[in-house]
């Protein structure tokens, strides 16, 4: 059976990296024959090019070509891998391939950096909570019987909508003293107008009014509703339980017959419109966070979906077991998809570089934990270029160092630059004739 390899095809680019290093092993042998060959075993040196008129005399002598890669010899990443670990953004070593079409065939693609809008950040973990600001409990003012329950859970409700109602014994106390005491005022104001009673008798009938009504006052009712409850003393008097402000009942303990203690919760409202995002910050990127910093929020059950929000709280204590800080931010929410207990990936912004120099992240090699690219030079010459890495993100990376815009970079397949780069290393990389 036939094997048919696609350009795209893994093993292809495998048996790519191992014909770039053959080809080296067999375009690299030892002359013997030049007089000024140095000690490094299997490769001829010469003159690079006759020295400046200015420079010192012997100065043309200590630059030196290696003649089986075509560069200088101290600029020679093959003969001397060593270097790349010493570069400094800026500083590259060259890297010569066998042939100008070595790098097309391992699959190589270059291209340049481009200029655009990246943004330093801290990735941290956030757990969704109620906006505490916007969250209330609908309480039992009075004990006594719910007599009747208007909402479920699920529902929105209106600012000052009933909610429940409930009937209690204090309540048509309350209410029959402050309609006798309304009956007294008006009594004792037409005694006074008559002159039977004296200034002192109204003036303790209208107090002894005034504080029935604010009681009532606290539970919901107005004068108007006090004097129609006077008017029919038979019906049943029952406090309406309101809504302190719009929103969506989430938790409700109110059920229709049940006896409910004053102070107890009948429902839980929030006003989801805006959530909290809780973060958990390490320890050493505190030293980066401020409040006001932006923060973009992911989560996994709403793919695609960014959430901005603003940074509005950083504990002033760190957990003594996980080493981190809590922090808040507040999130828009105005359709409604952020619930609370749901776990979101946040990004806390911490600088935004304009115009900055952007590259995929496959464009970058690493050795000994140092960043280099590959810049083209030509056809069959690379040089491994030490870079500064700023800001990363969605796949990219700011290079604040060692590059510019008009450079080409290998932006696939650099890995086998790199084993290019390394073949010494691996053992393959001189042989003696």
């Amino acid at each position: 059976m036939k094997t048919i390899l696609t350009t795209k095809s893994p093993l292809l680019v495998m048996l790519a990296a191992l014909l770039v290093a053959a080809m080296t092993v067999v375009g690299c042998s030892k002359s013997a024959e030049h007089a000024d060959t140095d000690e490094h075993t299997g490769h001829d040196h010469a003159h690079a090019k006759p020295a400046p008129p200015d420079a010192t005399p012997g100065a043309a002598a200590k630059r030196l070509m290696c003649t089986e890669h075509g560069v200088p010899e101290d600029e020679c990443g093959i003969c001397h891998p060593e270097l790349a670990a010493k570069l400094k953004p800026g500083e590259g070593v060259k890297v010569r391939l066998p042939s100008g079409e070595s790098a097309a065939i391992a699959g190589v693609q270059t291209a340049h950096p481009t200029t655009g809008k990246i943004s330093d950040s801290i990735e941290c973990y956030a757990e969704m909570a109620f906006d505490q600001t916007k969250l209330a409990q609908i309480v039992a003012p009075v004990g006594g019987i719910v007599q009747s329950v208007a909402v479920d859970l699920g529902n929105r409700v209106k600012e000052k909508q009933t909610v429940a109602q409930i009937w209690s014994a204090s309540i048509a106390e309350t209410v029959a003293k402050a309609v006798l005491s309304h009956q007294t005022l008006d009594r004792e104001r037409k005694l006074r107008a008559e002159r039977v009673t004296s200034e002192k008798d109204l003036q303790e009938a209208e107090a002894t009014h005034r504080a029935a009504c604010q009681q009532l006052r606290l539970l919901g009712f107005t004068e108007e509703q006090v004097d129609a409850m006077g008017r029919k003393p038979q019906e049943m008097v029952l406090l309406d339980v309101r809504a302190p402000f719009a929103g969506e009942i989430v938790e409700r303990m109110a059920v229709r017959g049940a006896m409910m203690e004053a102070g107890k919760p009948l429902f839980t409202l929030v006003d989801r419109s805006t959530m909290w995002a809780m973060l958990n910050i390490e320890e050493p990127d505190l030293a980066r966070v401020r409040v006001g910093q932006t923060v973009e929020l992911r989560v996994d059950s709403l793919a695609g979906r960014v959430f901005t929000g603003k940074l509005t709280w950083i504990s002033a204590e760190v957990d003594e077991r996980s080493r981190m800080a809590r922090a808040r931010a507040e999130v828009a929410n105005p359709d409604g998809q952020l619930r609370a207990k749901m776990f979101a990936q946040a990004r806390i912004l911490t600088r935004n570089a304009e115009g900055a120099l952007l590259l995929p992240s496959s464009a970058v090699q690493r050795i000994e934990g140092k960043p280099l690219v590959f810049v083209k030079l030509a056809d069959d010459l690379f040089e491994a270029r030490a870079i500064t890495v700023g800001a990363t993100f969605n796949g990219q990376f700011e290079v604040a160092a060692g590059l510019n815009s008009q450079e080409q970079v290998a932006v696939n397949h650099g890995f086998v630059l790199k084993s290019q780069l390394l073949i010494s290393r691996l053992g393959a990389g001189c042989a003696d004739d």
